[in-house]
């Protein structure tokens, strides 16, 4: 069964370049060329499936996991969860800066699709998962890094979805909650209802966790298929 189903994708920005400061600040001397950052990416998940995405910076990776989760809104091609939950862990994703970490847990929670009830259950989980102590009533602006990782990363591990787009959040944060979130996001994908994509820099972790990796260069597919086969090919390509 299909948990994801994306079809000839396409998403570009427009550099906000070419810009006159003397005559307005807002005004753009000419039409600046748009960058494609994803190009007529077409792919499946199946569900339960765990797929990791490689590539160089730059390449498209983070761009479609935000398009998945609805993030950003794609120039034309379409993306189907067939109905599933999503939740996204990205660094810089989701948390409104001003409000305090509790109240982020409840507005991530009601975004996700559960009601305040539900969220309640599971807050003072959250918070104890989280380690931020007394930062958890402090606005978000005020946190490093790692603790909005931890907060992050808390809120999706309890906060359960059908469908889990993770984006280099594992590899922030102490080595001590390193291992923890890395211990549990394997509890969580060990469930074979659960669909989850990864991207990483971390060969390893993709290795170990990815039943089939997708590679990307420049905002198109090289390959896809399984994953120690495509992880020695990248390899041999980055050596180069």
């Amino acid at each position: 069964m299909t948990a994801i189903e994306v079809k000839d994708l396409v998403i570009s920005y427009r550099p906000l370049n070419n810009v006159s400061i003397q005559k307005d600040l807002f005004r753009r001397k000419k039409k600046s060329k748009p960058f494609i950052a994803v190009n007529h990416v077409s792919f499946e998940v199946e569900q339960g499936e765990i797929l990791g995405l490689i590539g160089r910076n730059g390449s498209g990776k983070s761009t479609i996991l935000k398009a998945i989760a609805g993030v950003f809104t794609p120039d034309s091609g379409t993306i189907d969860l067939k109905g599933q939950s999503v939740a996204l862990l990205s660094i810089g994703v989701g948390f409104k800066p001003e409000m305090t970490g509790r109240e982020n847990i409840y507005i991530a929670g009601l975004l996700l699709g559960f009601s305040k009830a539900a969220i309640r259950e599971k807050e003072e989980a959250i918070v104890e998962f989280a380690e931020i102590g007394d930062f958890i009533d402090m606005p978000v602006k005020t946190y490093s890094s790692g603790m909005y990782s931890k907060l992050a990363f808390a809120i999706t591990a309890m906060l359960e979805t059908d469908i889990i787009l993770i984006d280099e959040v594992l590899s922030v944060g102490d080595e001590r909650f390193k291992k923890k979130s890395y211990e549990k996001m394997k509890e969580l994908i060990n469930s074979r209802e659960r669909t989850v994509v990864v991207v990483s820099h971390s060969l390893s972790t993709l290795k170990e966790l990815c039943s089939r990796v997708l590679w990307l260069n420049d905002g198109e597919i090289v390959k896809i298929g399984d994953t120690d086969e495509i992880l020695e090919e990248y390899q041999k390509y980055m050596r180069k």
